[in-house]
């Protein structure tokens, strides 16, 4: 089995590797995210190219140091009645994204790349999970925003942490609410690479 190169900072996606015993590395590619969401509007299509920009980003830096690994990148956003809702940027905002979403059911949808450094093919996938929060009071989600959590996580929340205290329902993979759709991800890794991870 080829290297593993996770093309982002999230805690939670890394995480995900951690737990199922797959050795990777990071590498933190800065992306102007911006730019592709003033761009593009269709939830799928965001989180694809943005997952597309981070893989290709890892991707010349790996190649530059002469390292061979497969690279995984991924983007996920939380959609609301076809509104795309994203990080919060304070407390004030974190409410107010967390109060639209109690009592409903709403979509996490992550974009997954994957690659190889010296492979020219780039495989571009997505994953959706439908996720039901409980109707919380103002309290509990002030109380909720004082843990800290919704920092940098879309829709304001991580399901591994505290907020798994009010997720009523999940339809779809558990991983890709945290952030990476693992199932997706060694199905591509199989299929189109002819890497097993087990």
């Amino acid at each position: 089995m080829k290297n593993i190169v996770l093309a982002s900072k999230s805690l939670d996606r890394g995480e995900i590797f951690k737990r199922a015993n797959i050795p990777f590395e990071v590498m933190v590619t800065n992306i102007d995210e911006d730019e592709y969401k003033k761009e593009i509007s269709n939830p799928i299509e965001l989180v694809k190219q943005l997952a597309n920009a981070k893989a290709l980003n890892a991707k010349k830096k790996l190649a530059q140091e002469n390292k061979e690994a497969i690279i995984v990148a991924a983007d996920t956003i939380v959609e609301l009645d076809g509104v795309i809702i994203g990080k919060a940027n304070d407390e004030e905002h974190a409410f107010r994204i967390l109060k639209k979403l109690v009592g409903k059911p709403h979509n996490l949808i992550t974009g997954i790349a994957v690659t190889e450094t010296y492979n020219p093919k780039i495989i571009l996938d997505h994953d959706s999970t439908s996720v039901t929060f409980l109707d919380l009071t103002d309290k509990e989600i002030w109380d909720y925003i004082a843990s800290g959590e919704w920092q940098g996580r879309a829709g304001a929340y991580s399901i591994r942490e505290k907020a798994s205290l009010f997720i009523e329902a999940i339809q779809g993979s558990s991983s890709n609410v945290i952030g990476l759709p693992m199932s997706k991800f060694y199905q591509i890794l199989k299929k189109e690479f002819n890497q097993i991870l087990l």
